[in-house]
């Protein structure tokens, strides 16, 4: 099946860019197949790629993580999530997937194809966690360690150069824009101690639900470990 949909020349080119070479060339079509294609196409009997999404998230993660343990040995845990959250956001894996030209390797929905799909963030992000989780299936997990350093290194590197990092307010704005087409909102519901000691605590809704909570010393702290609990909940949602 895959040898009908998939060029001798389109599999090269890919795999050229990934720095791997597939064993299970079905796993390789699996991870480019998007779920209009696949509706569209049912009798070709092809799986989409979002259970491979699902898994190559968390070997992504895992392997992100490691990288910058080891390229930033003096950073505390908060900012070592700062920067993983910023390079496996839907933003971070876009730019990654264009810089390999992974557009042009899905296989789309003549809707979603007619609509730019091949420029859309969302689909191009889910299609580098899909050919992360097919590495890792097809030959381990240092296979997949070898592509993600390849593909990310230079990423990590600039982490290190860049002045400001995103915030997990900016992050989680960002997301809910995608989805939700909407911002979060903050809301002081508590405070306590003494005036040079407060402690403040911070809801925070989306579309109107209460979906995390904040403490901190200072209203932005509350805000900014409101927005943590909640983009990093969304992430793995």
């Amino acid at each position: 099946m895959e040898a009908k949909l998939m060029s001798e020349e389109m599999v090269e080119s890919l795999c050229d860019r990934l720095g791997y070479e597939f064993r299970n060339r079905a796993l390789l079509l699996n991870a480019l197949c998007h779920a209009s294609f696949c509706n569209e196409q049912a009798r070709l009997g092809l799986n989409n790629n979002e259970r491979l999404e699902f898994l190559g998230d968390a070997v992504l993660e895992l392997i992100v993580s490691h990288m910058l343990m080891e390229s930033y040995k003096e950073a505390e845990e908060g900012m070592l999530s700062r920067y993983r959250a910023a390079l496996v956001d839907e933003t971070g894996l876009h730019q990654v997937a264009k810089e390999i030209e992974l557009g042009e390797y899905i296989f789309l929905g003549k809707g979603e194809e007619s609509s730019g799909g091949r420029e859309k963030p969302s689909i191009l992000a889910d299609a580098v966690e899909a050919l992360i989780g097919a590495v890792y299936l097809d030959g381990g997990f240092e296979a997949a360690r070898t592509v993600v350093v390849k593909l990310f290194s230079s990423h990590v590197e600039e982490l290190g150069r860049k002045e400001v990092i995103h915030d997990f307010k900016s992050l989680l704005q960002e997301l809910t824009q995608q989805r939700y087409k909407t911002v979060p909102d903050y809301r002081l519901v508590e405070e306590w101690g003494p005036p040079h000691d407060k402690v403040f605590r911070v809801s925070l809704r989306i579309r109107g639900e209460v979906v995390s909570h904040g403490e901190g010393k200072s209203k932005k702290e509350a805000e900014q470990k409101a927005a943590e609990v909640a983009y990093l909940s969304m992430r793995k949602g």
